[in-house]
Protein backbone atom coordinates (compact mmCIF):
# COMPACT_ATOMS: atom_id res chain seq x y z
CA UNK A 1 0.00 0.00 0.00
CA UNK A 2 1.05 3.81 -1.08
CA UNK A 3 1.65 6.28 1.42
CA UNK A 4 1.53 9.98 0.45
CA UNK A 5 3.22 12.55 2.39
CA UNK A 6 0.24 13.86 3.72
CA UNK A 7 -0.94 10.29 5.61
CA UNK A 8 3.18 10.06 6.75
CA UNK A 9 3.00 13.51 8.40
CA UNK A 10 -0.16 12.84 10.23
CA UNK A 11 0.80 9.45 11.14
CA UNK A 12 3.83 11.32 12.89
CA UNK A 13 1.82 14.04 14.36
CA UNK A 14 -0.35 10.90 15.26
CA UNK A 15 3.22 9.29 17.30
CA UNK A 16 4.27 13.23 18.66
CA UNK A 17 0.77 13.59 20.40
CA UNK A 18 0.87 10.35 22.10
CA UNK A 19 4.43 10.81 22.93
CA UNK A 20 3.48 14.33 24.79
CA UNK A 21 0.62 12.33 27.20
CA UNK A 22 3.35 10.94 29.82
CA UNK A 23 4.98 14.39 29.73
CA UNK A 24 1.69 16.20 30.19
CA UNK A 25 0.24 14.19 33.14
CA UNK A 26 3.94 15.07 34.73
CA UNK A 27 3.86 18.90 34.42
CA UNK A 28 0.48 18.84 35.71
CA UNK A 29 2.19 17.52 38.89
CA UNK A 30 4.07 20.71 38.89
CA UNK A 31 7.06 19.32 36.42
CA UNK A 32 8.74 21.67 34.48
CA UNK A 33 7.97 23.29 30.99
CA UNK A 34 9.76 22.16 28.30
CA UNK A 35 10.99 24.80 25.78
CA UNK A 36 12.74 23.77 22.75
CA UNK A 37 15.48 26.24 20.76
CA UNK A 38 15.70 25.51 17.09
CA UNK A 39 18.62 27.54 16.32
CA UNK A 40 22.03 27.25 13.82
CA UNK A 41 25.52 27.15 15.73
CA UNK A 42 27.58 25.93 12.20
CA UNK A 43 27.43 26.95 8.58
CA UNK A 44 27.67 31.14 7.37
CA UNK A 45 24.16 31.37 9.82
CA UNK A 46 26.17 30.18 13.00
CA UNK A 47 27.01 34.05 14.15
CA UNK A 48 23.54 34.70 15.09
CA UNK A 49 22.39 31.36 15.85
CA UNK A 50 24.42 31.55 18.81
CA UNK A 51 23.28 34.66 20.04
CA UNK A 52 20.37 33.44 19.83
CA UNK A 53 21.21 31.08 21.91
CA UNK A 54 22.99 32.99 24.37
CA UNK A 55 20.11 35.66 24.77
CA UNK A 56 17.39 33.06 25.90
CA UNK A 57 19.35 31.66 28.21
CA UNK A 58 20.27 34.73 29.71
CA UNK A 59 16.39 35.91 29.68
CA UNK A 60 15.77 32.09 31.33
CA UNK A 61 18.88 32.86 34.23
CA UNK A 62 17.67 36.28 35.11
CA UNK A 63 14.11 34.82 36.35
CA UNK A 64 16.28 31.67 37.66
CA UNK A 65 15.50 29.37 34.82
CA UNK A 66 11.74 30.21 36.27
CA UNK A 67 8.73 31.45 34.33
CA UNK A 68 5.13 31.47 35.94
CA UNK A 69 6.21 29.59 38.74
CA UNK A 70 7.51 26.73 36.73
CA UNK A 71 10.94 25.30 36.49
CA UNK A 72 11.85 25.58 32.83
CA UNK A 73 13.98 23.13 31.23
CA UNK A 74 16.02 24.43 28.03
CA UNK A 75 16.77 21.63 24.98
CA UNK A 76 18.86 23.17 22.09
CA UNK A 77 19.33 21.90 18.71
CA UNK A 78 21.31 23.16 16.44
CA UNK A 79 19.59 22.83 12.45
CA UNK A 80 23.24 23.65 11.21
CA UNK A 81 20.49 25.94 8.64
CA UNK A 82 19.47 22.82 6.65
CA UNK A 83 15.82 22.57 6.02
CA UNK A 84 15.85 18.43 6.27
CA UNK A 85 17.61 19.12 9.63
CA UNK A 86 15.25 21.55 11.21
CA UNK A 87 12.70 19.33 10.46
CA UNK A 88 14.64 16.38 11.83
CA UNK A 89 15.46 18.21 15.06
CA UNK A 90 12.18 19.78 15.36
CA UNK A 91 10.50 15.83 15.48
CA UNK A 92 13.11 15.11 17.61
CA UNK A 93 12.48 17.91 19.80
CA UNK A 94 8.60 16.94 20.02
CA UNK A 95 8.89 13.20 20.07
CA UNK A 96 11.99 12.36 21.82
CA UNK A 97 12.30 15.63 24.48
CA UNK A 98 8.40 16.00 24.70
CA UNK A 99 8.92 19.73 24.30
CA UNK A 100 5.52 21.77 25.50
CA UNK A 101 6.36 24.62 22.46
CA UNK A 102 9.20 25.50 20.10
CA UNK A 103 11.17 29.09 20.04
CA UNK A 104 13.53 29.21 16.29
CA UNK A 105 14.12 28.77 13.81
CA UNK A 106 16.50 31.10 12.43
CA UNK A 107 15.99 31.00 8.85
CA UNK A 108 12.89 31.33 6.62
CA UNK A 109 13.47 27.86 4.63
CA UNK A 110 14.02 26.33 7.87
CA UNK A 111 10.45 27.39 9.22
CA UNK A 112 9.00 26.47 5.44
CA UNK A 113 10.00 22.92 5.57
CA UNK A 114 8.67 22.07 9.65
CA UNK A 115 5.50 24.72 8.71
CA UNK A 116 3.06 21.83 8.24
CA UNK A 117 5.17 19.52 10.90
CA UNK A 118 4.07 21.81 13.48
CA UNK A 119 0.33 22.23 11.87
CA UNK A 120 -0.15 18.47 12.78
CA UNK A 121 1.63 17.85 15.70
CA UNK A 122 -0.20 21.33 17.38
CA UNK A 123 2.81 22.56 18.66
CA UNK A 124 2.87 26.21 20.18
CA UNK A 125 5.89 28.12 18.25
CA UNK A 126 7.43 31.30 18.99
CA UNK A 127 9.52 31.73 15.64
CA UNK A 128 12.32 34.01 14.60
CA UNK A 129 12.18 32.94 11.28
CA UNK A 130 10.44 35.22 8.68
CA UNK A 131 8.94 33.39 6.36
CA UNK A 132 6.07 35.46 4.98
CA UNK A 133 3.22 32.58 4.35
CA UNK A 134 2.97 31.07 7.38
CA UNK A 135 1.37 35.05 8.48
CA UNK A 136 -0.76 35.52 5.30
CA UNK A 137 -2.19 33.69 3.11
CA UNK A 138 -1.29 30.45 4.74
CA UNK A 139 -1.21 31.48 8.47
CA UNK A 140 -0.24 28.52 10.98
CA UNK A 141 -2.30 28.26 13.80
CA UNK A 142 0.40 27.36 16.00
CA UNK A 143 2.74 30.02 14.87
CA UNK A 144 3.70 33.33 16.46
CA UNK A 145 6.37 35.90 15.16
CA UNK A 146 7.45 38.92 17.16
CA UNK A 147 10.31 39.97 15.18
CA UNK A 148 8.92 40.45 11.70
CA UNK A 149 8.31 39.39 8.16
CA UNK A 150 11.06 39.50 5.67
CA UNK A 151 9.55 42.43 4.42
CA UNK A 152 8.47 44.17 7.59
CA UNK A 153 10.82 46.31 7.75
CA UNK A 154 12.13 46.28 4.20
CA UNK A 155 9.33 48.65 3.48
CA UNK A 156 9.88 51.45 5.88
CA UNK A 157 13.42 51.40 4.61
CA UNK A 158 11.97 51.78 1.05
CA UNK A 159 10.13 54.54 2.02
CA UNK A 160 12.83 56.11 3.65
CA UNK A 161 15.30 55.79 0.45
CA UNK A 162 12.96 57.41 -1.57
CA UNK A 163 10.97 60.05 0.26
CA UNK A 164 13.92 61.17 2.64
CA UNK A 165 17.39 59.97 0.63
CA UNK A 166 16.30 61.11 -2.33
CA UNK A 167 17.30 57.82 -4.19
CA UNK A 168 16.00 56.93 -7.61
CA UNK A 169 18.23 54.49 -9.14
CA UNK A 170 18.93 51.28 -6.84
CA UNK A 171 20.39 47.71 -7.11
CA UNK A 172 19.28 45.38 -4.86
CA UNK A 173 21.39 42.48 -4.02
CA UNK A 174 20.57 39.44 -1.15
CA UNK A 175 21.22 35.81 -0.26
CA UNK A 176 19.39 33.19 -2.88
CA UNK A 177 16.90 31.82 -0.56
CA UNK A 178 13.27 32.67 0.63
CA UNK A 179 14.32 35.47 3.05
CA UNK A 180 16.09 37.57 0.60
CA UNK A 181 13.85 36.87 -2.13
CA UNK A 182 11.16 38.13 0.15
CA UNK A 183 13.15 41.33 1.74
CA UNK A 184 13.87 42.76 -1.87
CA UNK A 185 11.08 42.15 -3.05
CA UNK A 186 9.22 43.99 -0.29
CA UNK A 187 11.65 46.59 -0.78
CA UNK A 188 11.34 46.88 -4.42
CA UNK A 189 7.76 47.66 -4.06
CA UNK A 190 7.66 50.53 -1.78
CA UNK A 191 10.62 51.93 -3.57
CA UNK A 192 8.85 52.07 -7.09
CA UNK A 193 5.84 52.58 -6.00
CA UNK A 194 7.34 55.98 -4.58
CA UNK A 195 8.84 56.94 -7.84
CA UNK A 196 11.77 55.04 -7.42
CA UNK A 197 13.55 52.60 -10.26
CA UNK A 198 15.06 48.94 -8.93
CA UNK A 199 17.47 48.81 -11.84
CA UNK A 200 19.20 45.29 -11.18
CA UNK A 201 18.29 42.35 -8.88
CA UNK A 202 21.10 39.92 -7.63
CA UNK A 203 20.76 36.66 -5.74
CA UNK A 204 24.07 35.14 -4.20
CA UNK A 205 23.97 31.59 -3.17
CA UNK A 206 24.13 31.70 0.68
CA UNK A 207 27.22 29.98 0.60
CA UNK A 208 29.02 31.99 -2.01
CA UNK A 209 32.76 31.47 -0.91
CA UNK A 210 32.93 34.71 -2.84
CA UNK A 211 31.48 38.19 -3.88
CA UNK A 212 34.21 38.98 -6.85
CA UNK A 213 32.20 38.40 -9.92
CA UNK A 214 28.95 39.87 -8.15
CA UNK A 215 30.75 43.16 -7.30
CA UNK A 216 31.89 43.19 -10.80
CA UNK A 217 29.07 42.95 -12.33
CA UNK A 218 27.12 46.08 -10.30
CA UNK A 219 26.24 49.08 -12.47
CA UNK A 220 27.85 52.06 -11.18
CA UNK A 221 25.53 54.65 -12.33
CA UNK A 222 23.03 53.55 -9.41
CA UNK A 223 22.05 55.84 -6.41
CA UNK A 224 22.65 53.16 -3.94
CA UNK A 225 22.22 49.54 -3.09
CA UNK A 226 20.11 47.41 -0.67
CA UNK A 227 21.74 44.73 1.04
CA UNK A 228 19.56 41.91 2.13
CA UNK A 229 22.06 39.85 3.21
CA UNK A 230 22.11 37.30 6.34
CA UNK A 231 24.36 35.95 8.74
CA UNK A 232 28.21 37.01 8.17
CA UNK A 233 27.41 37.68 4.49
CA UNK A 234 27.14 41.30 4.66
CA UNK A 235 30.18 41.62 6.04
CA UNK A 236 31.51 39.80 3.29
CA UNK A 237 30.58 41.42 0.76
CA UNK A 238 31.17 44.77 1.69
CA UNK A 239 34.52 44.26 2.22
CA UNK A 240 34.88 43.46 -1.15
CA UNK A 241 32.50 45.85 -2.52
CA UNK A 242 35.12 48.59 -0.82
CA UNK A 243 38.08 46.81 -1.59
CA UNK A 244 36.20 47.53 -5.31
CA UNK A 245 36.47 51.29 -4.58
CA UNK A 246 32.50 50.92 -4.87
CA UNK A 247 32.09 52.64 -1.55
CA UNK A 248 32.38 56.22 -3.44
CA UNK A 249 30.13 55.44 -6.19
CA UNK A 250 27.04 53.25 -4.97
CA UNK A 251 26.00 54.30 -1.56
CA UNK A 252 24.98 50.93 0.75
CA UNK A 253 21.66 50.75 2.68
CA UNK A 254 20.96 47.56 4.40
CA UNK A 255 17.90 45.83 5.84
CA UNK A 256 16.91 44.08 8.75
CA UNK A 257 20.68 41.64 9.27
CA UNK A 258 23.15 43.30 6.70
CA UNK A 259 24.99 45.39 9.31
CA UNK A 260 23.90 43.05 12.87
CA UNK A 261 25.28 43.95 15.72
CA UNK A 262 26.22 39.97 15.81
CA UNK A 263 29.23 41.00 12.97
CA UNK A 264 29.48 45.07 13.37
CA UNK A 265 32.33 44.17 15.67
CA UNK A 266 33.83 43.00 12.89
CA UNK A 267 34.03 45.48 10.62
CA UNK A 268 35.92 48.83 10.48
CA UNK A 269 35.70 52.69 9.25
CA UNK A 270 33.87 50.69 6.14
CA UNK A 271 30.63 50.23 7.85
CA UNK A 272 30.56 54.13 9.35
CA UNK A 273 27.50 56.15 7.56
CA UNK A 274 25.41 53.32 6.20
CA UNK A 275 21.72 53.19 7.25
CA UNK A 276 19.86 50.11 7.42
CA UNK A 277 16.07 49.37 9.34
CA UNK A 278 15.26 46.92 11.86
CA UNK A 279 12.87 46.36 14.81
CA UNK A 280 15.84 46.33 16.91
CA UNK A 281 18.96 48.14 17.98
CA UNK A 282 21.16 47.80 20.56
CA UNK A 283 21.12 51.32 21.33
CA UNK A 284 17.95 51.88 21.81
CA UNK A 285 16.22 53.78 25.17
CA UNK A 286 13.92 51.85 26.37
CA UNK A 287 13.66 50.16 30.42
CA UNK A 288 14.09 46.88 29.15
CA UNK A 289 16.65 47.12 26.90
CA UNK A 290 18.87 49.44 28.71
CA UNK A 291 19.48 46.27 31.15
CA UNK A 292 19.58 43.98 28.35
CA UNK A 293 22.14 45.72 25.78
CA UNK A 294 24.65 46.29 28.70
CA UNK A 295 24.34 43.10 30.82
CA UNK A 296 24.73 41.39 27.11
CA UNK A 297 28.22 43.12 26.07
CA UNK A 298 29.83 42.85 29.79
CA UNK A 299 29.07 39.13 29.34
CA UNK A 300 30.22 38.34 25.90
CA UNK A 301 31.85 41.59 25.33
CA UNK A 302 29.83 42.78 22.30
CA UNK A 303 26.15 44.56 21.58
CA UNK A 304 23.18 42.16 21.12
CA UNK A 305 21.87 42.48 17.38
CA UNK A 306 19.16 41.28 15.72
CA UNK A 307 19.66 37.53 16.49
CA UNK A 308 19.89 38.06 20.24
CA UNK A 309 17.12 40.67 20.91
CA UNK A 310 14.97 37.93 19.03
CA UNK A 311 15.13 35.26 21.52
CA UNK A 312 15.08 37.38 24.62
CA UNK A 313 11.49 39.68 22.99
CA UNK A 314 10.43 35.84 22.25
CA UNK A 315 11.08 35.21 26.01
CA UNK A 316 9.21 38.42 27.00
CA UNK A 317 6.12 37.20 24.81
CA UNK A 318 6.30 33.49 26.28
CA UNK A 319 6.53 34.83 30.09
CA UNK A 320 3.12 36.69 29.36
CA UNK A 321 1.23 34.15 27.86
CA UNK A 322 2.67 31.69 30.43
CA UNK A 323 1.24 34.53 33.34
CA UNK A 324 -2.31 34.65 31.72
CA UNK A 325 -2.55 30.87 31.69
CA UNK A 326 -1.02 30.39 34.72
CA UNK A 327 1.70 28.40 33.55
CA UNK A 328 -0.62 25.56 31.93
CA UNK A 329 1.69 24.73 28.91
CA UNK A 330 -0.30 21.80 28.40
CA UNK A 331 -3.65 23.08 27.70
CA UNK A 332 -2.38 24.15 23.78
CA UNK A 333 -5.56 25.68 22.63
CA UNK A 334 -5.37 28.10 25.82
CA UNK A 335 -1.41 28.48 25.40
CA UNK A 336 -1.91 29.35 21.74
CA UNK A 337 -4.72 31.94 22.27
CA UNK A 338 -2.46 33.96 25.03
CA UNK A 339 0.13 34.20 23.29
CA UNK A 340 -1.93 35.80 20.40
CA UNK A 341 -3.49 37.92 22.67
CA UNK A 342 -0.15 39.08 24.21
CA UNK A 343 0.45 42.74 24.68
CA UNK A 344 4.33 43.31 26.30
CA UNK A 345 6.90 45.95 26.60
CA UNK A 346 9.97 44.22 25.27
CA UNK A 347 13.41 45.32 24.42
CA UNK A 348 12.48 46.25 20.99
CA UNK A 349 9.44 48.52 22.54
CA UNK A 350 5.53 47.30 22.87
CA UNK A 351 4.92 44.23 21.10
CA UNK A 352 1.26 42.91 19.71
CA UNK A 353 0.17 40.59 17.47
CA UNK A 354 -2.25 41.07 14.27
CA UNK A 355 -4.85 37.87 13.50
CA UNK A 356 -2.75 36.84 11.82
CA UNK A 357 0.02 36.03 14.47
CA UNK A 358 2.49 38.11 13.50
CA UNK A 359 4.24 41.34 15.69
CA UNK A 360 2.87 44.79 15.12
CA UNK A 361 5.68 47.00 16.53
CA UNK A 362 8.26 50.02 15.99
CA UNK A 363 10.63 49.88 13.06
CA UNK A 364 13.91 52.03 13.45
CA UNK A 365 16.20 53.47 10.89
CA UNK A 366 19.50 53.24 11.77
CA UNK A 367 22.93 54.58 11.28
CA UNK A 368 25.87 53.09 12.05
CA UNK A 369 28.16 55.61 13.99
CA UNK A 370 30.99 55.35 16.02
CA UNK A 371 30.55 55.65 20.18
CA UNK A 372 32.86 54.56 22.93
CA UNK A 373 35.39 52.77 20.50
CA UNK A 374 32.82 50.41 19.06
CA UNK A 375 30.36 50.65 16.33
CA UNK A 376 26.76 50.99 17.12
CA UNK A 377 23.60 51.03 14.98
CA UNK A 378 22.16 54.34 16.27
CA UNK A 379 18.59 54.84 15.81
CA UNK A 380 17.43 57.94 13.67
CA UNK A 381 14.00 57.98 12.43
CA UNK A 382 10.95 55.89 14.23
CA UNK A 383 8.32 54.06 11.98
CA UNK A 384 5.89 53.58 14.78
CA UNK A 385 3.47 50.16 15.12
CA UNK A 386 4.03 49.03 11.93
CA UNK A 387 2.76 46.11 10.66
CA UNK A 388 3.25 43.18 8.03
CA UNK A 389 0.93 45.00 5.77
CA UNK A 390 2.52 48.53 5.85
CA UNK A 391 0.23 50.72 4.57
CA UNK A 392 -1.88 48.61 2.62
CA UNK A 393 -5.07 47.12 3.36
CA UNK A 394 -4.65 43.58 4.21
CA UNK A 395 -7.44 42.01 1.98
CA UNK A 396 -5.75 43.41 -1.01
CA UNK A 397 -2.14 42.78 0.15
CA UNK A 398 -3.08 39.28 0.64
CA UNK A 399 -5.20 38.57 -2.75
CA UNK A 400 -1.54 39.35 -4.56
CA UNK A 401 1.07 36.35 -4.67
CA UNK A 402 3.48 36.20 -2.04
CA UNK A 403 6.62 38.42 -1.89
CA UNK A 404 9.11 36.58 -4.60
CA UNK A 405 11.99 36.34 -7.13
CA UNK A 406 9.74 37.56 -9.80
CA UNK A 407 6.60 39.33 -7.86
CA UNK A 408 6.31 41.62 -8.00
CA UNK A 409 7.46 42.34 -11.60
CA UNK A 410 10.49 43.79 -11.98
CA UNK A 411 9.79 46.49 -14.76
CA UNK A 412 12.82 48.88 -14.57
CA UNK A 413 15.69 46.51 -15.08
CA UNK A 414 18.70 47.39 -16.98
CA UNK A 415 20.56 45.38 -19.49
Amino acid sequence: MKMNRRDLVQGVAASAIGALAPAAARAEDGGPIRIGLLTVKTGPLASGGIDMERALQMFLKERGDQLAGRKIDLIVADTGGVPATARTKTQELVERNNVHCLIGPLAAFEALAIDDYIRQAQVPTLSVAAAEDMTQRHPNPWFVRATSTSAQCAHPMADYCARELKYKRMITIADDIAYGHEMCAGFQRVFEENGGKIIQKLFPPLTAPDYGAFVADLKTDADAIFLGFAGSNGFRFLRQFVEYGLKDKIQPVGGMTALDESVLRNMGDEALGIVTSCWYSAELQNPINQKFAPAFRKQFGYDPGFYAAATYVEGAVLEAALKTIGGKAEDKPAFMKALRDVKVDTARGPVSFDAYGNVVGNVYIRKVERKDGRLVNSIIKTYPDVSQFWTYDPKQFLANPVYSRTWPPAGNLEK
